[in-house]
C-alpha cells in the first residue's frame, strides 16, 4: 500500500510540474501533495489541476463555434466597416481585447447607464423585466430564494403565462439554495431552467472548481444588465437591519447593440447546459429601431472561462494598465493577483502613473483576507496608493483608466476569475461613465482607511507570519 501512494505521489509531482502555469503555482501544489498525505494529491486533482489544456469543455466550444456563425460575420462586418473611425475617439486604449474572438463585438451604438449598489439595479431590472414583449433570458452566479429573489421570481412567473419566452440559468454551487422547490416552481409555470454544469458527488471536485460567476439578464435582445451585483437581499442596503453590512456594488443597464454579445454569451452557456441549439435569428438579435434610445457610446463585452483558449480578461487589464499613461482607480472584493497583472501595475506606479487600489477592511473570507495583505508592501512600496473600505464590504469590479475607459462586470482581480471561472466584463470607452465611476470612487475613499507604507510596516511578526503562509497557497484561492 504505502508503494502505491508513493507512486501516485510522483505521479502527482510530475502532474505539477508539467502542467502548472507558473513556478510560485508549482511549489504551491507540490507542498500541498508532499506536506498532506492523501488528502493533498486529491486537493489538486480536485481544483488544481487545470482542464482548460486538457478542454474539458471542448463540447461548449464546439457549440459556441458552430451555432452562430452569422454573429461572427456581424462582428466582422462592423469592425472592418465602423471601428477606424473611432480609433481618434479611442485614442490609444483600443483595443484591449482578443479581436479573434467573436464575443468581443465592438459596437458604438449604445446607451449605457451605471447602477449604484442593489437599491439601483433592482428598480430598474424590475421595470425591464414587467416591459418585456419576447424573451427574457437570466444567467446568475447566486441567486437567493428571499424577498428580491421571489420577486423576481413572481415577475418571470406572470410573463411566462402571458406567453413571453423565459430562460433561466442558475449556477449549481452559488445557487444552491433554489435548486429544488424554488427551481421546481419556475418550471410548473412554464419557465425553462437549468443549472450550469450540475454537481453530482463522482465530478463534484472539478465542477466545483469551474464555476459560472457571470450575471447577465438579456430582455427581448435590446436591453441588457451585467455586473457584480447577484439576486440577494442583502445587496439592497434599505433591506439590511441594523446587524447586517452595507453592501457597495456596482452594475451597469446596456441598450444598444453591445446586448447581442450578452444575448451570445448567454445562448452559448445555455445551448451547452440545456443541450439545446438554439442558433442565431432577428429576434434575439434584433436591429436597431429608429425609436430606440440611443447614444454613441462604445462598448465591448469580454467573456473568458475554461472553454476560452486565453484568459482574455486578465489580458484586458494587463494592456490597459500598460496603457494608461495618468491615472488608474481599481476596485475589487479580492485581490489575488496574476504576477503578470502585479508586475503590470508595479511598472507603471514606478513609472508615474498614480494607482490606486480599494479594497475591503473586513472581507467576506478571512483567509482570502491574509492572502490579499501579503501584497500590500510591494504594492506600497511600489508607490501604489492602497485604501480599505470600512463602511460595509465593497463587492464591486471596476476599473478606470485615465478617466477614458471603464471596466464593470463580474471578475475580480484574483487567480479564480482569471483563469478558472466562467466571467463577464463590459469595456466601455466613454468619458462621461469614466467620470461617474471616479466620482464614486472618490466617495467611496471618504469612508475608507489609506494604508501607509511606515506604518504598514510596524505590524507584528506574527502578523507577518501568517501573511507569508497565506502567500505560499495565494495561487490555490
Amino acid at each position: 500500500m504505502i508503494y502505491l501512494y508513493y507512486m501516485l505521489l510522483f505521479v502527482a509531482c510530475i502532474t505539477i510540474i508539467i502542467n502548472a502555469r507558473t513556478p510560485n503555482k508549482a511549489l504551491s501544489y507540490l507542498m500541498i501533495v508532499i506536506l498532506v498525505p492523501v488528502l493533498g494529491i486529491i486537493l489538486y486533482f480536485s481544483v488544481g489541476f487545470d482542464y482548460r489544456k486538457k478542454k474539458l469543455y471542448q463540447k461548449k466550444i464546439n457549440i459556441d463555434n458552430d451555432s452562430f456563425p452569422e454573429l461572427k460575420e456581424e462582428a466582422m462586418a462592423f469592425s472592418s466597416k465602423k471601428v477606424e473611425n473611432y480609433r481618434t475617439r479611442l485614442d490609444y486604449f483600443y483595443p484591449l481585447a482578443n479581436a479573434k474572438n467573436i464575443t468581443h463585438l465592438n459596437s458604438n451604438e449604445n446607451d449605457v447607464e451605471v447602477l449604484i449598489n442593489g437599491e439601483e439595479k433592482f428598480e430598474e431590472v424590475l421595470k425591464s423585466l414587467k416591459s418585456a414583449k419576447n424573451h427574457i433570458h437570466i444567467e446568475y452566479y447566486i441567486y437567493q430564494n428571499d424577498e428580491i429573489g421571489n420577486q423576481i421570481a413572481d415577475i418571470l412567473i406572470k410573463k411566462a403565462k402571458e406567453g413571453i419566452t423565459v430562460r433561466f440559468i442558475y449556477d449549481d454551487f452559488g445557487s444552491s439554495g433554489i435548486r429544488k422547490r424554488f427551481v421546481d416552481r419556475l418550471k410548473e409555470a412554464g419557465i425553462e431552467a437549468f443549472s450550469f454544469y450540475t454537481i453530482h458527488f463522482l465530478t463534484f471536485a472539478n465542477r466545483l472548481n469551474y464555476r459560472n460567476h457571470r450575471k447577465i439578464i438579456v430582455i427581448d435582445g435590446r436591453v441588457g444588465y451585467v455586473g457584480g451585483i447577484n439576486v440577494s437581499d442583502e445587496y439592497i442596503n434599505r433591506k439590511h437591519t441594523k446587524n447586517r453590512k452595507y453592501w457597495r456594488d456596482t452594475h451597469c443597464k446596456i441598450t444598444g447593440l453591445a446586448v447581442h454579445n450578452l444575448q451570445f454569451i448567454f445562448l452559448t452557456d445555455w445551448n451547452f447546459c440545456s443541450r439545446q441549439n438554439i442558433g442565431f435569428s432577428s429576434i434575439l438579435f434584433p436591429s436597431r429601431q429608429k425609436a430606440d434610445k440611443i447614444k454613441d457610446c462604445f462598448v465591448q463585452i469580454l467573456a473568458s472561462g475554461p472553454d476560452s483558449d486565453y484568459p482574455d480578461i486578465l489580458f484586458s487589464y494587463i494592456q490597459a494598465v500598460l496603457l494608461s499613461r495618468k491615472e488608474i482607480l481599481l476596485t475589487t472584493p479580492y485581490f489575488i493577483p496574476d504576477k503578470a497583472f502585479l508586475d503590470a501595475l508595479k511598472i507603471v506606479s514606478m513609472s508615474g502613473v498614480t494607482v490606486k487600489l480599494l479594497v475591503p477592511k473586513n472581507a467576506d473570507s478571512k483567509i482570502v483576507s491574509v492572502a490579499s495583505k501579503s501584497y500590500y508592501s510591494e504594492l506600497l512600496q511600489a508607490g501604489i496608493q492602497l485604501y480599505e473600505y470600512k463602511k460595509g464590504f465593497v463587492h464591486a469590479k471596476t476599473a478606470v483608466f485615465d478617466n477614458h475607459v471603464s471596466f464593470i462586470g463580474t471578475a475580480n482581480l484574483d487567480n479564480r476569475s482569471f483563469h478558472l471561472n466562467f466571467e463577464v466584463n463590459a469595456v466601455i470607452y466613454n468619458k462621461d461613465i469614466a467620470h461617474k465611476l471616479s466620482s464614486q470612487f472618490e466617495n467611496d475613499l471618504r469612508v475608507a482607511d489609506e494604508i501607509i507604507l511606515s506604518k504598514w510596516a510596524t505590524r507584528s511578526l506574527s502578523q507577518k507570519f501568517i501573511e507569508k503562509v497565506s502567500r505560499l497557497i495565494s495561487p490555490l484561492l
